[in-house]
């Protein structure tokens, strides 16, 4: 095996793309989550609703390959506004450690004009390594 799809049972099918590809050396690189439910619907079109539900969904790819939120060792931003995020970041850093912990791996965060989603206001990618421990 050099790789596995990863897909949460419960998830409507990826279209054209995977939510996750496990390598055979245990590292898993998650496709850029954004804030839809499995179901591809959003229930929110708020900023900290819709970045709830993108590192729920990092979270849900990386148990569905095995693994632990201690895994993510890095995670991608792609944001729309950056002032709305910088006004609210005592709400980022609620929901982030609501979701994630006081787990921080390498992070990196973009400034971008659109996303293919018209309703995402952001997308969050990860790299995770499963070590089976």
């Amino acid at each position: 095996m050099t790789h596995k799809i990863i897909q949460p049972d419960n998830w409507s099918k990826a279209s054209g793309y995977a939510n996750g590809v496990l390598t055979a050396d245990g590292t898993l690189y998650v496709g850029g989550q954004i804030g839809w439910t499995a179901e591809q619907k959003f229930e929110t079109h708020d900023f900290i609703g819709q970045m709830e539900q993108a590192l729920t969904n990092i979270v849900e790819v990386v148990e569905a390959a095995g693994g632990k939120i201690s895994d993510i060792t890095r995670l991608t931003w792609f944001i729309l506004d950056k002032k709305e995020y910088l006004s609210r970041l005592p709400e980022v850093g609620e929901v982030y450690r609501r979701v994630l912990g006081r787990h921080f791996p390498a992070m990196s965060m973009l400034v971008i004009k659109e996303l293919i989603e018209d309703d995402a206001l952001l997308e969050i990618e990860a790299t995770a390594v499963l070590t089976g421990e």
